[in-house]
């Protein structure tokens, strides 16, 4: 009925579509085609808003029904198909109604149709037709082969048109993106490749798989090699990263890639034939990391120590108070071995400080007892990071002293020297492989850690054959811990049967002892677990052998291994089975359930520690539920939207869960924001650091120095003094405020420990491993930070990386360019080329990026060969 409003021309289409309508539902033949015609015609041709139904399909939608009665009465199959078209198109949206949108008709008559220049009845059209593609596939995979010809037409229109995106959706929902392949053409590769490669985290891992290998193919097919190595990593297949490397012919571009590949410590075998073979194997194995570094320091004009009392700026405290000369006269012992730790930190790779290196360094060391000397020892590692050449001759004195620890603390840090250092000498393998087997516990746990430290990710048979019987012939808890964790840095992500079986071994023959309630044996597992780094379903055989530990150990085991396994995937359905982990606490054989009210944790905990100090081994109920919680973490890290859920879910944690959640709460926040101090995880961090129970407080304390590692915040800098001076009186949280203000600190604000790099792409299985095991270690601090093993700190060397944009020419020299630097925004799916940085700064390389920070190039002069502008990149001249 037309409406009082409409015009003169409006009602003149009214009439004119009445008309044709009328020679439709006429018997006579020969007007019946011609009338479609012009159906279709005044259609296609009609012009509407964004937001208003073209009035043609308007004005015919309540004639659906009589095109319908039409279509049946109609003989001639070559018109039928014409009438097919139309109903086709009317039964699109509101226009056909509910009824056609459930029996989907637009695709029913589309396939009776004409089936030629679908795209002509526009986008709407098109996007209708994908809807219930998707809807009929999976309702009758049958159909297959009467829907691929439309499939593909629908594809070929959507790579011509912008709508690559809706393509890409439709075959993802009926898995066949195979079919996109031939469609690809080089104006549209990179969007889709783009939107294809952000897609992975959401989808199950066989379908990532998929994905990624297409989305490889591509970029090898454009000659796009770096990207094409990015996701060839991202799948973790050696072979086609080998064959990427094989394939590239341009001496620069391999170049590029070595130090991508060297970034994330990826094993590559070149080629003989390789052209500059010997300078990239020494790219792959880091050679010039600390040169490259002592650089970034000059440039930057940072090359002075900085003492520890630098960084407290006590002086800024309340001069009344002075926590600091409180703390030391309190427990001096625990104060030095702090100041060992920052001092270590602070100056982590510039090779020089105030404490040790000087004249007379030793002297720092003595002034700690028994064994924080191994850890002031073991700080020179720190100071001399990556420096194989001229590290080594420092530390090599202290190997020649009788008193064990300070010996045990040299050979760690020859092993933290030649962290993430490939060196064909191999020094540390020479140094250390004689104390391996070595009676004294304390020379042996040095040399096997310094050895994991050392040749992490390398996954070398000649290591493992050493490290192996160390873990077989261990004694203690401890010893067995600090093999397995050795083992597991040397093989992380390989799924090395023989570390597996080695480490299972022992845990199985240990099942029925005391031993298993040892907060060392958390450890091992992890060990266990970082062998499958990234894995994800490579871990059914070890999960299935954990099932004949009792509780709580059993439930322990297998939190600890998904959290390694499915590190940075984002996986939602084992997030959501960690969460029914955290949720439900495990009640012991002798703990009888009781319909009275339980007592809360808080009175219990007392009575747990005394237990402790008598040397009583007691099993922690709520140990599952905090493994459960650190191991939510570190699944969501790396998306986006799943890390901000993580912390809303970690946040209810905090408030609601029992007293071991709360207490791994801190540690979980921490994990979702490394090196990213953001204001709201500061102020939650903040007020835990302030909570009643030691354990909150002292992990959220430590975690306030992860957050902030490498970022000298000044906010948060201000605010680790605030808490020195709240907990003077307490040794045991002042000791964590100094370990946080020296991370704060960490490389002068040069380095971070951030397992995400290119852009946050890649996610390093080292850095990971480097990240998890203080963090675990933290679940009972009093067993193992805060007791004789501090020195797993130290495993935070494997995480520590510059967090530089250093810009090298074609000969592999420094140039100084001007670069943008900003927040990135993501920009998949966006149309046009919108900007990918908000709240831009002009600077000259090199740079610092903080995480979360993107850089691009702001000359012309240039062009780069890396696909994301931090870390190592070099740039080409472009030609005049």
């Amino acid at each position: 009925m037309p409406l009082q409003d409409e015009s003169e021309e409006d009602k003149e289409l009214q009439d004119e579509l009445r008309v044709l309508v009328d020679k439709v539902k006429d018997s006579d033949v020969k007007l019946i085609s011609p009338a479609l015609e012009m159906l279709k015609f005044i259609i296609r041709t009609s012009t509407t808003s964004m937001t208003s139904v073209p009035k043609p399909l308007k004005y015919l939608s309540p004639y659906y029904g009589t095109f319908k009665e039409a279509y049946e009465n109609i003989k001639d199959v070559k018109v039928k198909k014409q009438c097919a078209d139309i109903i086709s198109v009317l039964a699109m949206g509101p226009t056909g109604g509910d009824t056609a949108r459930e029996k989907r008709e637009c695709l029913r008559y589309c396939l009776l149709g004409t089936m030629t220049n679908i795209g002509d009845w526009g986008h709407e059209y098109i996007r209708q037709l994908e809807a219930e593609i998707v809807e009929q596939w999976s309702v009758c995979a049958r159909s297959a082969n009467v829907l691929l010809p439309l499939i593909k037409d629908i594809i070929e229109f959507d790579c011509k048109h912008h709508a690559e995106i809706q393509a890409c959706d439709m075959l993802m929902e009926i898995d066949r993106l195979e079919l996109l392949s031939e469609h690809i053409d080089n104006s549209t590769y990179q969007r889709i490749c783009l939107y294809l490669a952000s897609c992975v985290k959401f989808v199950e891992n066989i379908e990532a798989t998929k994905i990624l290998r297409l989305v490889t193919d591509q970029y090898i097919r454009f000659g796009e090699n770096t990207k094409a190595l990015i996701t060839a990593i991202q799948l973790n297949e050696r072979q086609l990263v080998n064959k990427i490397f094989s394939d590239c012919k341009d001496p620069i571009v391999l170049r590029q890639m070595a130090f991508i590949a060297a970034r994330q410590l990826f094993p590559v075998e070149l080629d003989a034939q390789v052209t500059d073979r010997e300078e990239i194997l020494n790219i792959l194995g880091n050679s010039n990391l600390n040169s490259h570094f002592q650089t970034l320091a000059r440039e930057l004009d940072i090359m002075d120590p900085k003492s520890p009392e630098e960084v407290y700026k006590s002086w800024l405290e309340p001069v009344p108070l002075r926590p600091a000369v409180l703390g030391e006269n309190m427990d001096s012992a625990r104060q030095n071995l702090a100041a060992s730790f920052v001092n270590g930190f602070v100056n982590a790779g510039f090779g020089c400080d105030k404490l040790i290196t000087p004249e007379g360094g030793n002297r720092w060391i003595y002034r700690n007892k028994d064994h924080g000397m191994l850890s002031a020892t073991a700080s020179l590692g720190l100071l001399h990071l990556w420096d194989v050449d001229g590290g080594l001759t420092p530390i090599d004195k202290y190997l020649y002293t009788n008193d064990e620890h300070i010996k045990a603390g040299a050979l760690l840090a020859l092993g933290i020297v030649n962290c993430r250092i490939r060196n064909d000498c191999d020094p540390a393998l020479a140094l250390l492989a004689d104390f391996v087997t070595n009676t004294n516990p304390t020379l042996q746990t040095g040399a096997v850690f310094g050895l994991g430290l050392a040749y992490a990710g390398t996954n070398r048979p000649d290591v493992l054959c050493l490290l192996l019987p160390a873990v077989e012939n261990a004694v203690g808890a401890e010893s067995l811990a600090v093999a397995s964790l050795a083992c597991g840095l040397v093989s992380v992500g390989t799924c090395n049967a023989d570390v597996s079986s080695a480490i299972l071994s022992k845990l199985v023959d240990s099942r029925d002892s005391e031993a298993l309630k040892s907060s060392y044996m958390r450890l091992v597992v992890l060990g266990l677990g970082m062998c499958y780094m990234g894995c994800k379903d490579g871990t059914e055989a070890t999960n299935a052998a954990l099932e004949v530990f009792a509780e709580p150990f059993k439930t322990i085991s297998q939190c600890l291994l998904k959290m390694c396994a499915y590190a940075g995937t984002g996986d939602v359905l084992i997030i959501q089975e960690l969460l029914h982990n955290v949720s439900e606490r495990i009640v012991l054989p002798e703990e009888k359930p009781s319909k009275l009210p339980q007592p809360t944790e808080s009175k219990t905990a007392p009575l747990k520690e005394k237990d402790k100090r008598k040397g009583k081994r007691e099993w922690d109920a709520g140990a599952a539920q905090a493994a459960a919680a650190l191991a939510v973490a570190s699944v969501a890290i790396g998306e986006e939207t799943g890390t901000e859920m993580c912390q809303r879910i970690l946040g209810h944690m905090g408030r609601y869960g029992d007293l071991a959640v709360r207490r791994a709460m801190p540690l979980a926040v921490a994990l979702t924001s490394v090196s990213r101090p953001h204001l709201p995880i500061i102020d939650v961090l903040t007020k835990y650091a302030h909570d009643s129970d030691e354990e909150v407080s002292c992990n959220a304390i430590f975690c306030l120095g992860i957050i902030g590692a490498g970022t000298n915040n000044a906010r948060l800098s201000a605010g680790l003094r605030q808490l020195a001076v709240f907990h003077m009186r307490n040794p045991s949280q002042l000791f964590m405020v100094r370990l946080a203000q020296g991370l704060t600190h960490l490389g002068k604000g040069t380095l971070t420990i951030s397992p995400l790099h290119t852009d946050r792409q890649l996610l390093d299985p080292c850095s990971m491993a480097g990240l998890l095991i203080p963090l675990v270690s933290l679940l009972d601090m009093h067993a193992l930070i805060l007791g004789r093993s501090h020195y797993l700190l130290y495993a935070l060397a494997a995480a520590m990386h510059p967090r530089w944009l250093l810009t090298l020419d074609e000969t592999l020299q420094p140039i100084s360019v001007s670069v943008r630097v900003g927040q990135a925004v993501d920009t998949v799916g966006k149309a046009g080329t919108p900007k990918t940085i908000a709240g831009i700064h002009t600077h000259s390389t090199p740079v610092l990026l903080a995480a979360g920070e993107r850089a691009e190039l702001a000359t012309d002069q240039y062009e780069q060969l890396c696909p994301t502008l931090d870390g190592i990149c070099i740039l080409k001249k472009k030609p005049e």
